[in-house]
């Protein structure tokens, strides 16, 4: 039998209220919403806090999707099947919805945050690669007050995050941009599991249907989701086609650090990372013109 060391339990009903909690007890506790990637590890014993913090209480003040001018914002509590569910976030990045269709199974995705997944680090996560690819800011919450995060900071490294000991993740900002559109693949072994390689992929056009910018963003292919540079330089300003996607997907294969392991050798990777990087431009710049879904 797996079980975790001996922690204690605490549940708190406000952001500020966790934080203050956060602040006092330091590393020794964790924030826990869905659990179902801590939860696992404490089993094993690869993580181990005198204190969990369940702050599911906080939904209602931290599930939301909201939409701005220029903006989406959305609560570090909405669930993944409220990300999979709404048509208002699926109409303006329809990457979200790819994502969260091959994202575990329906009871992780009913108790499964968007905070949880992006602060659980994880170098195969996909709603990692997602808020890269859409350049996502992070709102972290303080004792000294809020803070905001560039996806491309906020991963540090494997299960490692910009997050402080006393802070908490409490929204995530989507700039959006007319003309544009997005999509995700994913490779994996069985349904719901995670990535051997996944991409997501977000495209706008100028007004003479010319790529004005593009970015991808990989998951599983190296210590961190990455964003690959590069892409935006090579496709900017030309149209769209076949030819300038694989010469995308060239750069993604060349820009990524994938290993060997039971899910694959690098070179296997690689070539996913090049083929998924083109598909999801494809299928991007397809939804733009109305031929894709």
């Amino acid at each position: 039998m797996q079980v975790p060391a001996p922690f204690e339990y605490r549940r708190v009903g406000s952001v500020p209220e966790a934080v203050a909690l956060l602040d006092r007890l330091g590393d020794t506790a964790r924030l826990v919403a869905g659990g179902h990637s801590l939860l696992p590890m404490m089993k094993l014993r690869l993580a181990n806090f005198e204190y969990l913090i369940d702050i599911n209480d906080l939904h209602g003040e931290l599930g939301y999707i909201r939409a701005e001018p220029g903006l989406i914002r959305i609560g570090a509590m909405t669930r993944h099947r409220e990300l999979l569910e709404s048509d208002q976030l699926a109409a303006v990045f329809p990457v979200f919805r790819d994502a969260e269709r091959v994202i575990a199974d329906p009871v992780v995705r009913n108790r499964g945050t968007l905070g949880g997944s992006l602060c659980q680090a994880d170098p195969s996560e996909d709603l990692s690669a997602v808020c890269t690819t859409l350049d996502a800011s992070c709102v972290i919450q303080g004792v000294d007050g809020q803070r905001v995060v560039p996806m491309g900071e906020f991963h540090q490294g494997p299960y490692e995050t910009a997050v402080g000991d006393a802070e908490m993740l409490t929204e995530v900002r989507l700039p959006v941009r007319p003309n544009g559109s997005s999509a995700y693949e994913k490779v994996e072994r069985r349904a719901g599991d995670w990535a051997v390689v996944s991409a997501g992929a977000a495209v706008w056009l100028d007004g003479d249907g010319l790529i004005a910018d593009a970015r991808v963003g990989l998951a599983a292919v190296g210590p961190n989701t990455a964003g690959i540079e590069g892409i935006g330089d090579a496709l900017r300003g030309r149209p769209p086609g076949e030819e300038l996607y694989a010469r995308a997907g060239d750069i993604a294969a060349e820009a990524c650090s994938p290993v060997t392991d039971r899910r694959g050798s690098a070179e296997y990777k690689r070539h996913l990372a090049r083929e998924l990087t083109v598909r999801v431009l494809r299928r991007a710049v397809a939804r733009i013109n109305g031929q894709g879904v």
